[in-house]
């Protein structure tokens, strides 16, 4: 195939080239989810805007925002992200799934906008002979076929996972996101960005026709906040995982003030485990049995016939991420 690549060099000028058609222009900045769709058939973009060229500081790099957070341009790189002392000492969980994210190629190439915005990994949508409910067509091949890299819970006709280990790390930490379009700037609720199957079968997210993610931004931590990143996978290096969770403790006193449990791999959008939060919330640390915190992990789950190991590794992980952090100094 071929496409016009365009070189914009403000903000501004991205926002306006991406108006001018949003139906047939894609912005690309990494490129590694981009070129294996488009490698894949699943993308066929006329126009491609290259982010790289923009000379906009705002969308790079991490900045203390007025309020004691961090705000995070959405080219700047995972490898970046992971890196950064002020993510490593006080948001720990994005340093961590950052950190451990595909392979070092990727997370040198790799942006924090890129991430959150991939799309999904299922091989029936990726498939370039396989018309799937995802690409306009009348069925979910998964569901008669292999669903074992699936939903656990979630699925509405179509059973994807989102794929994005940041994404998990940042709902857990209350994150927000900006997004910028010709008509200005609007900020999101993380957790309200993404969006499953039952409210759009062809999109991942909210964002509209001409919208570009231009910024992820953290709230200040509290005094006794914790949290960790733990993720389970095929291999060690280079896989995506096949069930994740960023846990968020806010201790005071002995006692859990506040508890933010998110997991990855198990649904469409990034799954929050009320159950362990519920149970978490305002119980002395020497009282918590973290087997029982992961016990309540998933609710209601409905597994496809070949996934059901997900949830006693989604159990399993979260009582981890639970002890690790009633036990960090």
């Amino acid at each position: 195939m071929t496409f016009q690549l365009l070189q914009p060099t403000s903000l501004a000028e991205a926002c306006s080239m991406l108006a001018a058609a949003p139906d047939e222009t894609v912005p690309i900045a990494g490129g590694t989810d981009l070129l294996s769709e488009i490698r894949d058939g699943t993308a066929w973009p006329s126009t491609l805007i290259a982010l790289d060229s923009i000379t906009d500081a705002s969308l790079v790099g991490i900045t203390e925002t007025r309020d004691g957070g961090l705000r995070i341009g959405a080219l700047t790189t995972i490898a970046d992200i992971a890196a950064h002392e002020g993510i490593r000492s006080r948001y720990a969980a994005l340093a961590q799934a950052a950190g451990g994210l595909a392979t070092p190629q990727v997370r040198n190439l790799g942006t924090l906008g890129g991430n959150l915005n991939q799309r999904p990994r299922c091989w029936y949508y990726r498939h370039p002979l396989t018309v799937c409910l995802k690409r306009g067509g009348d069925r979910c091949y998964a569901v008669p076929g292999v669903g074992k890299y699936l939903c656990v819970t979630g699925g509405d006709r179509c059973f994807i996972v989102h794929p994005s280990d940041t994404a998990t790390a940042l709902t857990a930490l209350g994150a927000s996101v900006t997004v910028a379009s010709t008509s200005g700037e609007r900020t999101i609720p993380i957790e309200d960005y993404f969006i499953g199957p039952d409210v759009d079968l062809m999109r991942e997210n909210v964002l509209r026709p001409g919208e570009l993610l231009t910024a992820a931004t953290l709230p200040p931590p509290a005094a006794g906040l914790r949290s960790v990143y733990l993720k389970a996978r095929e291999r060690e290096s280079g896989d995506f995982a096949l069930v994740s969770v960023a846990a968020v403790l806010d201790i005071a006193d002995s006692t859990i003030a506040a508890a933010s449990v998110v997991l990855g791999g198990v649904a469409p959008t990034p799954y929050r485990a009320t159950g362990t939060e519920d149970y978490l919330a305002g119980r002395a640390g020497t009282a918590v049995v973290p087997a029982d915190a992961g016990a309540a992990a998933i609710t209601n789950p409905r597994p496809l016939p070949d996934n059901a190991y997900k949830i006693p590794m989604a159990s399993n992980l979260t009582a981890r991420a639970v002890a690790n952090l009633l036990t960090a100094a």
